[in-house]
């Protein structure tokens, strides 16, 4: 590790504990915060129902495999998901969804992501994220999921006092917002089962994050987002990367975590390389401090062309390496780092 004093950024922290929407459904201050100071109610929305989107929606990595879960409400139309993924000799992974039509607000998804129960359930899927005292329990049953298989799991998160990254992102047009929270670093136990295995996950090395959304989109975006934790000597280090929609003048969602303490960085850009998905990608930022190499395993990609809905996704599973700095100049050096990177683009 290397030391030596960094510049200050120029990102605006919001630190002010206040409602998130003022009285004509604007966002109050844009910006970024270590946690969810504005207060996000959805009776504050202006906006028609069927434009607010909600979700939560975890991801728990190791080095050998993944599980993902989804549970949303986007306004006119619910997508439940879950998601598992197995990077060996032969990578290979399946994703199950339920849509729904309609739900507009009547999956009660709570307010604020720091208590409260998230819960689907139908006669096939079963599936709840609760938030207890330090902890989130992700709880699912999955009839069918593959096969005529089920998939089951039941995985504890823990959260001690962390910082994470939250941001406040206006676009131009009127009511629309993002507010948006990403947990990472949370030591990850239990397991999630299918066709006869149990994949079992060690707090000692294997994490999760949440990625919690509420808002009000525009109809047409593209994004990137990237994502990773790891387990240094002991210590807890992570990064969420990320840009491509809304005003982000204020602020970028882009931070390191080390050891609970959040640590800002300016721009970072990913670049992907033309020739596919699944050749080496780089990423670099406009102050040095995030400065990697991502090894593709595995590309979760998905196409759905519905006209009115289109999305093309390609969130890519690989390995991380190179250095990342602090905000005291400490550099960070990673190897082969399991991670997710993503280029995103959603009509809906």
């Amino acid at each position: 590790m290397k030391k030596g004093m960094v510049k200050a950024m120029r990102n605006h922290e919001v630190t002010k504990v206040q409602l998130l929407l003022d009285e004509k459904g604007e966002l109050r201050e844009p910006g970024w915060s270590r946690s969810l100071v504005q207060k996000y109610r959805r009776d504050d929305i202006k906006a028609p129902a069927f434009r607010i989107k909600e979700w939560d929606y975890y991801l728990v990595v190791n080095k050998d495999f993944a599980a993902a879960f989804t549970i949303s409400d986007d306004g006119y139309i619910g997508l439940q998901s879950v998601s598992l993924l197995v990077f060996g000799d032969e990578p290979w992974e399946h994703t199950e969804t339920v849509l729904n039509a309609f739900p507009m607000g009547k999956l009660s998804l709570p307010n604020d992501s720091s208590y409260g129960t998230t819960k689907y359930s139908d006669k096939r899927l079963q599936m709840s994220f609760e938030v207890k005292y330090q902890t989130r329990h992700i709880k699912c049953h999955f009839e069918n999921f593959l096969d005529g298989k089920p998939f089951d799991a039941e995985i504890v998160l823990e959260q001690p006092p962390m910082d994470s990254m939250v941001i406040a992102t206006p676009w131009p047009e009127k009511h629309a917002f993002y507010y948006n929270q990403k947990i990472n670093c949370m030591r990850a136990s239990g397991y999630v089962s299918f066709d006869g295995k149990k994949y079992r996950f060690d707090p000692a090395a294997d994490f999760g994050t949440l990625d919690w959304g509420r808002g009000v989109w525009t109809y047409d975006n593209t994004w990137f987002w990237g994502s990773g934790n790891a387990d240094i000597d002991g210590n807890s280090f992570g990064w969420n990367i990320g840009y491509g929609f809304g005003d982000t003048s204020a602020a970028s969602e882009n931070m390191l975590f080390w050891n609970g303490k959040a640590h800002k960085l300016d721009d970072v850009e990913f670049i992907i390389p033309e020739s596919g998905y699944m050749d080496m990608w780089k990423f670099t930022s406009s102050d040095g401090r995030f400065e990697m190499t991502f090894e593709p395993v595995l590309d979760r990609a998905a196409c759905l062309d519905y006209k009115v809905i289109v999305s093309d996704q390609h969130q890519v599973f690989g390995r991380m390496s190179g250095k990342a700095v602090l905000d005291d100049g400490t550099e960070i050096n990673i190897k082969d780092v399991m991670c997710f990177a993503e280029k995103v683009h959603n009509k809906y």
